[in-house]
């Protein structure tokens, strides 16, 4: 997006670069969308940019293939979440807490944000292929919790994976059927992800209970 100039009444831009901006942002919000309704490798062009309102022509503007546009929207979103996310945890000091409040803040997306927790759903196991966002971040929080010797013995990757596949099959458990899954199956899950990386039962299910702490509006 275009920076402002000089002064604080100066204009963002030229009117082309703000209908641009909001062309591309139009796209985006598209594709977004398409893929928390699971149709993001389906939808042609055409779909696209229908359902961005705009003329088929100007998606060549600003994307050179929709793999390029899913890909651009996924880093967008999952890395913008991951700053919220860090933020919240910068307090912190203790890499298990860190990890587990990680994953509670994004376990609890059914309850306070559902459209972004659609949009995690319908990315699947892909999310963990995004180089921006959430894979990254918990990678990191693993490795950090092992060079501390809080977490042990399981592979960064191995440990990902388990936590992506609890995360979004929680949330998918959330969305088909809200009656039988409460948020504190959120913690349930964070404490055992903790007992797999090693971290003793107790402090895990005292770390997985901990107060959260308060996260930016989206």
């Amino acid at each position: 997006m275009a920076q402002q100039a000089a002064g604080d009444n100066a204009p963002v831009g030229t009117r082309l670069d703000r209908r641009k901006a909001r062309t591309r942002q139009a796209l985006v919000d598209a594709a977004v969308r398409l893929i928390a309704e699971g149709r993001g490798e389906r939808a042609s062009i055409q779909e696209i940019t229908e359902a961005a309102d705009i003329g088929f022509g100007s998606f060549y503007n600003h994307f050179d293939s929709k793999e390029v546009l899913f890909r651009t929207a996924s880093e967008e979103v999952l890395e913008r979440w991951g700053q919220l996310i860090d933020r919240a945890c910068a307090g912190l000091d203790d890499p298990a807490e860190v990890f587990a409040t990680s994953l509670r803040i994004s376990g609890r997306l059914g309850w306070t944000h559902p459209d972004l927790a659609r949009f995690l759903t319908g990315a699947g196991l892909g999310l963990l292929d995004v180089s921006w966002g959430l894979a990254p971040r918990a990678r990191r929080d693993i490795e950090a919790g092992q060079a501390a010797g809080r977490f042990t013995g399981t592979h960064p990757d191995i440990a990902l994976s388990a936590a992506a596949g609890g995360l979004l099959g929680l949330l998918r458990v959330h969305q088909d059927r809200p009656g039988d899954v409460g948020e504190s199956a959120v913690d349930q899950l964070a404490a055992a992800l903790l007992r797999m990386l090693g971290v003793p039962a107790r402090d895990a299910g005292r770390v997985a209970t901990r107060p959260l702490p308060e996260i930016e509006a989206w």
